[in-house]
Protein backbone atom coordinates (compact mmCIF):
# COMPACT_ATOMS: atom_id res chain seq x y z
CA UNK A 1 0.00 0.00 0.00
CA UNK A 2 1.04 3.47 -0.75
CA UNK A 3 -0.01 4.88 2.58
CA UNK A 4 -1.41 3.87 5.65
CA UNK A 5 -4.49 5.47 7.55
CA UNK A 6 -4.92 4.92 11.21
CA UNK A 7 -8.78 4.18 13.35
CA UNK A 8 -8.69 7.66 14.41
CA UNK A 9 -8.25 9.06 11.42
CA UNK A 10 -10.83 6.62 9.76
CA UNK A 11 -13.32 7.07 11.94
CA UNK A 12 -12.77 11.06 11.52
CA UNK A 13 -13.03 10.64 7.37
CA UNK A 14 -15.87 8.09 7.93
CA UNK A 15 -17.73 10.82 10.11
CA UNK A 16 -17.09 13.19 7.48
CA UNK A 17 -18.15 11.16 4.39
CA UNK A 18 -21.70 10.75 5.82
CA UNK A 19 -22.47 13.72 4.69
CA UNK A 20 -21.29 12.84 0.85
CA UNK A 21 -23.43 11.30 -1.83
CA UNK A 22 -22.15 7.56 -3.03
CA UNK A 23 -19.48 6.93 -5.12
CA UNK A 24 -17.24 9.65 -3.11
CA UNK A 25 -13.45 8.67 -2.50
CA UNK A 26 -10.80 10.22 0.16
CA UNK A 27 -7.90 11.42 -2.44
CA UNK A 28 -4.65 12.19 -1.01
CA UNK A 29 -2.09 13.69 -2.85
CA UNK A 30 1.01 16.43 -3.41
CA UNK A 31 0.66 19.99 -4.90
CA UNK A 32 3.07 22.36 -5.39
CA UNK A 33 3.36 25.32 -3.19
CA UNK A 34 3.89 26.26 0.88
CA UNK A 35 6.85 27.52 2.33
CA UNK A 36 8.72 24.19 1.47
CA UNK A 37 7.79 23.36 -2.00
CA UNK A 38 5.03 21.01 -1.66
CA UNK A 39 2.14 20.57 0.15
CA UNK A 40 -0.70 17.43 0.89
CA UNK A 41 -4.11 17.67 -0.75
CA UNK A 42 -6.73 15.71 1.19
CA UNK A 43 -10.02 15.95 0.19
CA UNK A 44 -13.01 13.97 -1.58
CA UNK A 45 -13.75 12.88 -4.91
CA UNK A 46 -16.26 11.70 -7.44
CA UNK A 47 -14.42 11.75 -10.51
CA UNK A 48 -11.69 9.13 -11.07
CA UNK A 49 -9.41 8.77 -13.95
CA UNK A 50 -8.82 4.89 -14.40
CA UNK A 51 -5.45 5.50 -16.64
CA UNK A 52 -3.86 8.34 -13.75
CA UNK A 53 -5.37 7.07 -10.49
CA UNK A 54 -4.56 4.30 -8.12
CA UNK A 55 -7.57 3.09 -5.66
CA UNK A 56 -7.17 1.10 -2.36
CA UNK A 57 -9.18 0.37 0.12
CA UNK A 58 -7.36 1.65 3.57
CA UNK A 59 -9.02 1.14 7.14
CA UNK A 60 -12.57 0.97 5.20
CA UNK A 61 -11.91 4.29 2.99
CA UNK A 62 -11.77 4.54 -0.27
CA UNK A 63 -8.87 6.49 -1.24
CA UNK A 64 -7.38 7.51 -4.54
CA UNK A 65 -4.09 8.70 -5.76
CA UNK A 66 -2.72 10.08 -8.71
CA UNK A 67 -0.18 7.60 -9.91
CA UNK A 68 2.81 9.99 -10.14
CA UNK A 69 2.43 10.75 -6.52
CA UNK A 70 2.88 7.84 -5.07
CA UNK A 71 6.83 7.75 -5.19
CA UNK A 72 6.75 10.71 -3.33
CA UNK A 73 3.92 9.91 -0.51
CA UNK A 74 5.11 6.35 0.06
CA UNK A 75 4.94 5.00 3.55
CA UNK A 76 3.16 7.93 4.71
CA UNK A 77 0.69 7.93 7.11
CA UNK A 78 -2.61 9.94 7.64
CA UNK A 79 -3.29 10.36 11.49
CA UNK A 80 -6.20 12.35 13.44
CA UNK A 81 -5.36 14.19 16.76
CA UNK A 82 -7.44 15.67 18.86
CA UNK A 83 -6.57 18.46 21.70
CA UNK A 84 -7.86 20.86 23.42
CA UNK A 85 -7.30 23.64 20.56
CA UNK A 86 -9.36 21.12 18.79
CA UNK A 87 -8.38 18.23 16.71
CA UNK A 88 -6.66 17.71 13.06
CA UNK A 89 -5.09 15.40 10.89
CA UNK A 90 -1.45 14.67 10.48
CA UNK A 91 0.74 13.90 7.98
CA UNK A 92 3.87 11.86 8.61
CA UNK A 93 6.10 11.10 5.09
CA UNK A 94 9.02 9.11 5.57
CA UNK A 95 9.94 10.59 2.34
CA UNK A 96 10.39 14.41 3.48
CA UNK A 97 13.62 15.64 3.81
CA UNK A 98 12.33 18.68 4.98
CA UNK A 99 9.12 19.94 6.44
CA UNK A 100 7.63 23.34 6.95
CA UNK A 101 6.66 24.47 10.35
CA UNK A 102 3.53 25.18 9.91
CA UNK A 103 3.26 20.95 8.79
CA UNK A 104 1.62 21.31 5.95
CA UNK A 105 4.52 21.75 3.62
CA UNK A 106 7.69 19.69 2.75
CA UNK A 107 10.42 18.69 0.08
CA UNK A 108 11.10 15.48 -0.99
CA UNK A 109 14.36 14.04 -2.91
CA UNK A 110 14.15 14.87 -6.79
CA UNK A 111 10.89 16.68 -6.41
CA UNK A 112 10.58 20.38 -5.89
CA UNK A 113 7.52 22.57 -6.23
CA UNK A 114 7.40 26.91 -6.21
CA UNK A 115 7.88 28.02 -2.89
CA UNK A 116 5.40 30.14 -1.16
CA UNK A 117 4.82 31.63 2.60
CA UNK A 118 2.77 29.36 5.11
Amino acid sequence: MAISITDQAADQINEMMQDETEGVRLRFGIKGGGCSGLSYSLGFEYDINEELDKKYELNGIPVVIFSQDIPIIEGTTIDFKQNMMGGGFSIDNPNAMVSCGCGSSFKAEGRQGTPENC
